[in-house]
C-alpha cells in the first residue's frame, strides 16, 4: 500500500471514529432556568414547552442529561435539542415541563447538578 493511500485510509478511519463517538461525559453544578417560548429549536425540531428537553451552548443535539435540583434532590432526564442559555452564570435552559419536574416555575432559577448520560 502506498504512503498516500495509507494516509487517506487513516484519515477516513479517524473521521468515522469522530462522527460515531458519543458526547464526552460531563458532570458538575450550575444554575438552570426554564423557557417556554419559541417555535423551532436550534436542532430544527418544533419547540414543545412540555417536552423533557433543554438548551445548552455546546453539547451535541441528542445528548441526554440527568439534572438534579440541589435544594430538593428532585431529578429529571432531558435531551439537548436547543442552544442557550444566553444569560451569564447559567448553563442549562430547561423547558417549562422539565423544570416543573424539579422545581416550582415561580423559582425561575435553581442550582443543579448535571450528569451527561
Amino acid at each position: 500500500m502506498s504512503k498516500k493511500l495509507a494516509a487517506a485510509v487513516a484519515v477516513g478511519i479517524a473521521a468515522t471514529v469522530l462522527v460515531a463517538t458519543p458526547a464526552t461525559a460531563a458532570s458538575g453544578t450550575c444554575k438552570a432556568s426554564w423557557y417556554a417560548s419559541g417555535t423551532t429549536t436550534a436542532s430544527g425540531e418544533r419547540f414543545n414547552p412540555e417536552a423533557m428537553t433543554a438548551a445548552h451552548k455546546t453539547w451535541r443535539f441528542g445528548t441526554r442529561v440527568k439534572v438534579t435540583n440541589l435544594a430538593n434532590n428532585k431529578s429529571v432526564t432531558v435531551r439537548i435539542n436547543d442552544r442557550g442559555p444566553f444569560v451569564e452564570g447559567r448553563c442549562l435552559d430547561l423547558t417549562r415541563g422539565a423544570f416543573r419536574k424539579i422545581a416550582s416555575l415561580g423559582t425561575g432559577v435553581v442550582k443543579v447538578k448535571y450528569q451527561t448520560l
